[in-house]
């Protein structure tokens, strides 16, 4: 293969889908309190939101580490001549510094391509796919950016979070602003702009947050690709396919689980979708 495409494990991409279209993935770092974790490799998410809601610690994560990007860089140009390396937001994350970090001690820069994928969870990973469709074909590194880049243009990313519990803990809103939202019982509903998540409204009960997705998707013309994402409630995912496939073939709605990375901040009962839109 000419070119091999990488992302982070912030890109929530199923596993079936990465080795079929041969994305490798750099895993994160989850840590409890002294211990700390490789993200789907020494913790599943299945495990992750167990422990999150039972841990007297909160958890944070951390971006791979250059020598993490060094080891797979250096694997991947064995076995192809070029590296398209996609990453989380650079406003959230410090992965996409960590990645440019280790090109520049490889001294590869003519060979190793990072991008700014100005999304996480499975905005992400649409970039990502797009990418590695065009390498999986035989494009060249310029072809393989240039539909990467045509990718973040065409990705949206709209959602809610169940509680604003997780928020506060991991210190991403004041604990009066959680306990005021749990007292009136709002719900916070998010989507990305300029590479952040900002908050798009509130609503106050899942079953309205879920209808308030369903007129998201409703509004967008030329859907071409659709992910639901959730954080350990498969079951209202499965009931939100059901609803968005009177907007998109209900047979081609991918549905993921949310990682640790978003997942730190709101726990169990994430619910959002992850589309592309054709220009």
């Amino acid at each position: 293969m000419a070119v091999k495409v990488i992302t982070d494990s912030t890109s929530d991409l199923p596993s079936d889908i990465a080795a079929y279209l041969n994305i490798s993935i750099v895993p994160i770092y989850i840590r409890f309190g002294d211990s700390i974790y490789r993200h789907g490799i020494d913790m599943t998410n299945d495990e992750f939101y167990t422990r999150i809601t039972t841990s007297p610690v909160h958890p944070a994560t951390s971006q791979p580490a250059p020598e993490d990007f060094i080891r797979v860089y250096n694997n991947s140009l064995k076995e192809s001549e070029r590296v398209v390396s996609i990453h989380v937001s650079s406003k959230l994350s410090g992965t996409y510094n960590s990645a440019l970090l280790a090109r520049n001690i490889l001294t590869r820069e003519r060979d190793i391509e990072i991008i700014d994928s100005k999304f996480n969870s499975a905005g992400l990973g649409l970039v990502t796919m797009a990418a590695a469709r065009i390498a999986k074909a035989g494009g060249n590194m310029d072809d393989v950016v240039s539909e990467a880049n045509k990718a973040i243009s065409q990705v949206k990313m709209f959602g809610m979070f169940n509680t604003m519990k997780y928020l506060a803990l991991s210190g991403r809103v004041s604990k009066a602003i959680a306990s005021a939202a749990s007292i009136l019982d709002v719900k916070p509903l998010l989507t990305f702009k300029d590479g952040q998540v900002v908050r798009a409204g509130f609503t106050r009960t899942l079953s309205k947050g879920m209808e308030r997705i369903c007129q998201y998707v409703a509004a967008i013309s030329n859907l071409t690709e659709l992910f639901i994402v959730h954080s350990a409630i498969p079951e209202w995912a499965g009931y939100l396919k059901i609803k968005l496939g009177c907007y998109f073939p209900e047979d081609k709605i991918l549905i993921t689980q949310l990682g640790a990375a978003l997942g730190v901040h709101g726990g169990p009962g994430v619910l959002l979708v992850a589309l592309r839109q054709a220009a």
